[in-house]
Order: structure tokens, then sequence, then C-alpha cells
């Protein structure tokens, strides 16, 4: 079976981006050099999952980056074809996410947003999450969890503590 990986940077206070979506503090822990772990764990998926809000802040970065892989994007309503390699979902993601990780294929990003990963977890269908933890407090903004997402129990894997003040810890469900 598929595993449903959360790769996803957050702020101090538990937020994934400012109320209208940028994501601008990021930058405060850029450095030369470092990706933390971003090409690799790229390099191990095959299949990415984002909600719209996500997907239009994606779009915002220049040409669509996750052409290698198959990528769907969640909406409540339908949506045409717009030209970037991405299949809109508009039904139930828990059920549809359910399905995909039984097809043949490798690990799946959870990209976000908050609605979508409290969605996901809610269903018991996220396997791993990777959260890289920004040391900035934003006082608003999106979620890393959006609504009431269901209690439940993870167990540390690794953490990663780097210079630019980026803690990043790696959980699996218990």
């Amino acid at each position: 079976m598929r595993r449903i990986r959360l790769y996803i940077a957050a702020s101090l206070d538990g937020f994934i981006a400012r109320r209208d979506g940028a994501i601008d503090w990021l930058s405060s822990v850029e450095k030369a050099g470092e990706d933390y772990g971003y090409t690799e764990f790229l390099g191990s998926i095959d299949t990415t999952l984002m909600g719209y809000a996500t997907y239009a802040q994606v779009l915002t970065f220049g040409a669509f980056p996750y052409s290698e892989q198959k990528n769907y994007v969640f909406s409540r309503q339908q949506r045409p074809p717009d030209g970037n390699p991405v299949t809109f979902v508009a039904e139930d993601p828990a059920a549809f996410v359910s399905r995909l990780r039984q097809q043949p294929g490798g690990d799946i990003w959870l990209i976000g947003g908050g609605q979508l990963n409290a969605v996901l977890l809610q269903a018991g269908l996220v396997d791993e999450l990777i959260l890289s933890i920004i040391p900035v407090a934003l006082g608003d903004g999106i979620p890393l969890f959006g609504g009431q997402p269901a209690t439940a129990q993870w167990k540390l894997l690794e953490h990663k503590v780097f210079d630019t003040g980026l803690v990043q810890v790696k959980y699996g469900r218990a």
C-alpha cells in the first residue's frame, strides 16, 4: 500500500500561510545550498495531492513545478483542464485517496492545505508527517490542520535542527 506523506512547513504558532495565502515568511530560513531535504523527498514520491487554494498559490511561483509527478487538485466544484499536468477532483477526498493508495505506485505527497490535511488526518490516511517548524510567529493565518481533525497518536522517527533556526521533525503513525 502506498504511503501518504505530509511534508510541510509551519510557523511556531501552527500556521502554514498568512490568511491571504502568502508564504513570504518562509524566506527567513533561506540559506544558499540548503534545501532541508526537499530534493531527496521529491525524488521519493510520484504523486501529489493539494487543495485548490494551495494549487493557486503554487501557480504564482512560475511554471508548475511537479510535472514529473501525477497531480491531483481537490476542489468543491468541477474545474476544466487548465493546461497544467493536474487532475481536478471534486469528490470526497478521503474516499478518493483511500482508493488511490491501493493502486500501484510510489509514495504520495500531501502538499496541503489545512482543510485537506485535516480531512485526510481525520480519515486516518496520513502515514507520515514531516514538519519544518519555522522560527516565526504569524499570529493569524491558515492553520496546519483546519477544522477539527481527529486525535491521532504519532511516534517520533527523526528530528533535525538547522543553524537557521528551522527544526524539522518526522513522525510516523503510532
